[in-house]
């Protein structure tokens, strides 16, 4: 006959099935006692036995452990311990596809006049910049390393983010264009940012780097660069695209040892008050 146990805290009983035709008989109780005998007859023998594998599988769920002499051996007392549950992975950011030359071209052509415009009203440099967001949202999530001609061009207005006031690209813009591409261009761009002494490039830097995931550190940076009150934004999408992120933000710190909390704390605005306010909305 085989025998089920559960040992855990106060628990200690078993659990014995047997098949006799088409009755289906169980004994359980109490570990050192001889239990109690239940029968119950099906009306043939196929019947019994498939009832007799549920109850089986019923109470390998439960946690207990086969002890028949040949059977499994009981598990270790630590193996009872529950394994923490698979991190969630986030939902893909574009949709690959292959891009034509004359796509990379237009792309191209669109950062360079944004960089030219870079120092002029900022109505001029927001409208081109929507115009090269929308270029580069055609390539499809393509790293401009490559194409030569594109990467060139695009380098150079990441560099721009760093730049003194009247040659700045603002950060908010070159984190949109970012976000229509591979992850590895936000990389190279945290990477440049990381020697800015302070302000948001160098907190978007540090925060990938806090991170150590490229693509969950690239939606963050795009959700605390943000600027809600701004045209084609709104502080309630805003909130959706935070809320959508939280849980996968959440599972990846607590798989390190971390707490949302703590590590937005550790979040310096470095007196950029646009980014104050973000930090702080994510932590209400």
């Amino acid at each position: 006959m085989r025998r089920f146990e559960f040992v855990e805290g106060s628990s200690s009983k078993f659990w014995s099935p047997e098949l006799q035709g088409n009755t289906f008989i169980v004994t359980y109780g109490r570990i050192g006692t001889a239990g109690q005998r239940k029968e119950k007859a099906f009306p043939d023998e196929e019947s019994a036995r498939r009832e007799y594998e549920k109850k089986v599988a019923e109470k390998l769920r439960e946690g207990y452990r086969e002890v028949t002499e040949g059977g499994e051996a009981p598990a270790p007392a630590a193996s009872k311990e529950k394994a923490p549950p698979p991190r969630p992975e986030l939902p893909p950011r574009l949709r690959p596809a292959k891009p034509t030359a004359e796509q990379v071209a237009a792309a191209a052509q669109a950062l360079s006049v944004l960089e030219a415009r870079l120092g002029k009203r900022s109505w001029q440099v927001n409208r081109q910049a929507r115009r090269a967001r929308r270029a580069l949202r055609r390539l499809a999530g393509v790293d401009p390393a490559s194409h030569p001609a594109l990467n060139t061009v695009f380098e150079s207005l990441m560099g721009r983010v760093t730049a003194p006031p009247g040659q700045r690209l603002p950060l908010r813009l070159a984190m949109s264009l970012l976000g229509e591409l591979d992850v590895a261009a936000f990389v190279r761009a945290s990477q440049r940012w990381k020697s800015a002494a302070a302000g948001a490039p160098a907190a978007v830097a540090r925060e990938a780097e806090a991170l150590a995931e490229p693509e969950l550190a690239l939606r963050m940076g795009l959700l605390l660069t943000a600027r809600p009150e701004l045209r084609g934004s709104s502080e309630v999408g805003w909130q959706r695209r935070w809320n959508a992120l939280k849980p996968y933000l959440e599972a990846h710190l607590q798989e390190k040892g971390g707490a949302l909390q703590t590590h937005l704390q550790a979040i310096e605005a470095g007196g950029d008050a646009h980014l104050a306010q973000r930090v702080a909305r994510m932590g209400a």
